[in-house]
């Protein structure tokens, strides 16, 4: 367990770049929430300058690779877990990473190619997409 704890902290850390999430964001829901990842990469800032990739493949499949930011001394860089919809959140599961319990975020919309999130314990950030 103590290991998973770190992982979680880790991944916390390096996702979080504590911005304020802007009031003229669109919040995505339902199907326009799906249409925005589905098939998508999405590149999480880090508070170090980094960028974290996850790609959402549309067959509900999510990856991370941590390996350009040296994760690979902390835990498993690379991992693929699941992915979904429900109501206004963006949820995923991980086998290991946050000790495979699931998570969900609300995603607000700032740009065609841009977005801020909120996990539902509070954290926030912000990220480009691509794809």
């Amino acid at each position: 367990m103590r290991g998973e704890t770190k992982i979680l902290g880790i991944l916390s850390v390096l996702a979080l770049s504590l911005v304020p999430v802007a009031a003229n964001a669109e919040q995505l829901a339902g199907n326009d929430l799906k249409q925005f990842v589905s098939g998508k990469r999405v590149y999480l800032a880090t508070p170090f300058g980094g960028e974290f990739p996850l790609n959402y493949k549309q067959s509900g499949i999510v990856t991370g690779d941590g390996s350009a930011l040296g994760l690979g001394k902390f835990l498993a860089p690379k991992e693929s877990g699941k992915w979904w919809v429900r109501g206004e959140n963006l949820c995923q599961q991980w086998p290991t990473w946050y000790d495979g319990k699931a998570t969900c975020f609300q995603i607000r919309k700032t740009g065609e190619r841009s977005l801020n999130w909120v996990r539902d314990d509070g954290r926030k950030g912000k990220a480009r997409i691509e794809g």
